[in-house]
């Protein structure tokens, strides 16, 4: 990363708030060269405890006044190793769940705890969102999921992925993994704790049309880029969006966050847990949370 930051040793000289402005500036000067040079594939390396330090109050103030998180149950997260905590996914590629949560994580936590979460590749892998590599997202896969708790790490996964995450906006009170059990497996085989993570209004920051799936296998996207969705969304300054392109401002919905109670599933269901009724059980408790969450909600973006 030292070849990255060519704005550190200003930034570590500097007093706050301007060394964060300082970082800021830093992600994006290191996202310009990789338009030249290529992206490295850094993994887990990329989390930059100090990029998050420095940051995260300008962060964490931007995110409280526009979208006004409310983030609860961060006690339930293991205080210390790993877990592998299992969300629903809204928002599109704006991702706005996870930066608020990850925001609030690193301010219970501190920035010194390792904290990754498993994005799809237009994510962790555009330039242009280094900042979110910094904070700990990498690529979607078993083994970044394994090399980061094998640091100690909690992971969070979104299984729904892109099918969940461009659902209709009508259908935004809806736990959708797709029947995608791996993250299951993975707890069983890590023997970690799953920490169920719900959160609503994410789907309120732009007006979701439809998923497109049907045209995304029509033009080979699932074989091209591993996009199985060609979703149509409504929201400025542009109007029209597919696949989140040209590019959208996200409307400024309130999120709310809550954290279950974590889950050992050997402890629950058995050494021999089977993974479709963990998959139903979890998802269950997902829904009834996320209802409850959804009967707060009393106004669009308003929340």
């Amino acid at each position: 990363m030292a070849a990255l930051n060519p704005l550190r040793p200003l930034a570590r000289r500097a007093p706050g708030p301007l060394d964060g402005l300082l970082e800021l500036w830093n992600a994006a000067l290191g996202d310009a060269s990789v338009l030249v040079d290529g992206l490295p594939d850094e993994g887990v390396d990329a989390w930059d405890p100090e990029h998050i330090r420095r940051t995260l109050p300008i962060m964490s103030a931007a995110f409280t006044a526009y979208f006004r998180p409310e983030v609860r149950g961060l006690e339930h997260i293991p205080p210390d190793g790993p877990a592998l905590l299992v969300g629903n996914h809204s928002g599109g590629l704006y991702i706005v769940d996870t930066f608020v949560f990850s925001i609030a994580f690193y301010e219970r936590f501190g920035p010194q705890r390792r904290f990754h979460q498993l994005a799809h590749d237009l994510i962790a892998r555009t330039p242009g969102l280094g900042g979110l590599r910094r904070y700990g997202a990498v690529t979607a896969s078993p083994e970044n999921a394994r090399a980061a708790m094998e640091r100690g790490a909690p992971v969070l996964v979104y299984p729904g992925g892109d099918h969940e995450t461009f659902r209709p906006s009508w259908e935004a009170g809806r736990i959708d993994f797709a029947g995608r059990q791996g993250f299951v497996r993975l707890a069983l085989e890590q023997g970690v704790p799953i920490v169920p993570v719900v959160a609503s209004g994410g789907q309120e920051t732009a007006l979701f049309v439809t998923r497109g799936a049907r045209a995304a296998r029509l033009l080979g996207l699932d074989r091209l880029a591993r996009v199985k969705v060609l979703p149509i969304s409504i929201g400025p300054p542009f109007g029209l969006n597919v696949l989140d392109f040209p590019g959208r401002v996200p409307l400024p919905a309130k999120i709310t966050v809550q954290v279950l109670p974590p889950i050992d599933v050997r402890a629950r269901f058995g050494p021999d847990a089977e993974p479709q009724r963990v998959y139903e059980r979890v998802t269950a408790e997902m829904q009834v949370a996320l209802d409850a969450l959804e009967d707060e909600r009393s106004l669009p973006l308003v929340g």
